[in-house]
């Protein structure tokens, strides 16, 4: 089985290195890349510029409150994009607001997590998204 590809949409490098040190904690099998912004996760999803080399993403863990495009414009694009629109997106946030709750998933996305401020409940979930996304979920062979 091959590691699954993941994308993470993150604009704080401390959170980066929280999923980071979540997913090796729990030994999964995942090639984890990280990108700023929804500027930059677009091009790395579309390979342009820097990114032109860039895997196709298995999955995009996506933050909502990014400098230039945020997680919601970002969403949006995806799922109206007929190349990526199949991509699954989990909304990965500090937002618990029920209006982001809401958009995301009128937006199309696949699921939405807060990461809790307690480092302990962050592994829990990261474990719990770990074992239904790296291990029970059936991805659609990659383009590329």
């Amino acid at each position: 089985m091959r590691p699954i590809t993941i994308l993470l949409a993150e604009d704080s490098p401390e959170d980066v290195e929280l999923v980071r040190e979540a997913f090796d904690y729990h030994r999964f099998a995942a090639d984890l890349h990280a990108v700023r912004d929804g500027v930059e996760a677009m091009a790395f999803l579309r390979r342009e510029g820097e990114h032109a080399e860039a895997p196709a993403p298995d999955l995009l863990l996506l933050d909502l409150n990014m400098p230039r495009k945020d997680g919601r414009e970002t969403l949006a694009e995806i799922k109206a994009d007929p190349e990526l629109h199949t991509l699954p997106v989990v909304i990965l946030t500090t937002s618990t607001a029920e209006s982001d709750i809401v958009e995301s998933y009128t937006r199309h996305a696949s699921a939405f997590l807060t990461k809790p401020v307690d480092f302990d409940a962050f592994l829990e979930l990261i474990r719990q998204l770990g074992e239904f996304w790296l291990t029970a979920v059936r991805y659609p062979p990659r383009a590329g």
